[in-house]
């Protein structure tokens, strides 16, 4: 069930399955924008990722697996969502995670309908970032969302972060501005929901 509050709440899922990985950091930056931005945030690393059992349907109401992350999507107003490139497109853990959403098929709201979703791809060099991205942007539009017109693609064949901080001023611009819109179209939406826009 949906709340509603003046703080548009986004949740970000991504990571991999390295502690502290260049995909976890970038969403990490991201995230912090976000909430400096005036948003809510909450994140699904690549520790809850590395734990969630492969998918089967139904499998929320069993034995609730992915329980958190599934009313986290629910309850969100906007969704950042990070991948690493393998093979030039999204990994799997990450994948598994999105795979999870089919639990909203029948909601009121489907799956992520309306929802603004910030993405972010990062590889070792540049031919994997957009396959990538792309993926995630098809991925997005087939469940409903709104993928934000800025998504970011991080190359990280460079030293790009150390301790949670980005060290490439264009990498952190492209982060700053997927966070920045994500609340920003998040709070449009959500005001007009609630009536407070005309």
């Amino acid at each position: 069930m949906k709340t509603l509050s003046s703080k548009p709440f986004i949740v970000g899922i991504g990571g991999t399955s390295v502690k502290g990985s260049s995909t976890e950091q970038a969403l990490g930056v991201a995230l912090a924008v976000a909430e400096a931005a005036g948003g809510r945030t909450q994140l699904f690393g690549g520790e809850y990722l590395l734990a969630l059992p492969h998918y089967v349907p139904g499998c929320t109401a069993r034995n609730g697996d992915g329980h958190a992350l599934i009313e986290a999507v629910r309850a969100a107003d906007g969704l950042l969502i990070a991948s690493p490139g393998y093979h030039g497109t999204i990994s799997g853990l990450v994948k598994n995670a999105i795979d999870y959403f089919e639990e909203m098929a029948k909601d009121e709201r489907v799956y992520l309908d309306g929802v603004p979703v910030g993405l972010i791809a990062t590889a070792y060099g540049w031919q994997a970032t957009g396959g990538t991205l792309g993926a995630l942007r098809l991925i997005v539009h087939s469940l409903r969302g709104w993928p934000t017109p800025m998504g970011a693609a991080i190359n990280t064949s460079e030293r790009v972060f150390s301790d949670g901080a980005c060290q490439d001023q264009a990498a952190a611009n492209q982060l700053n501005l997927v966070g920045r819109q994500v609340v920003e179209f998040a709070a449009r939406s959500t005001r007009y929901a609630v009536g407070q826009v005309t």
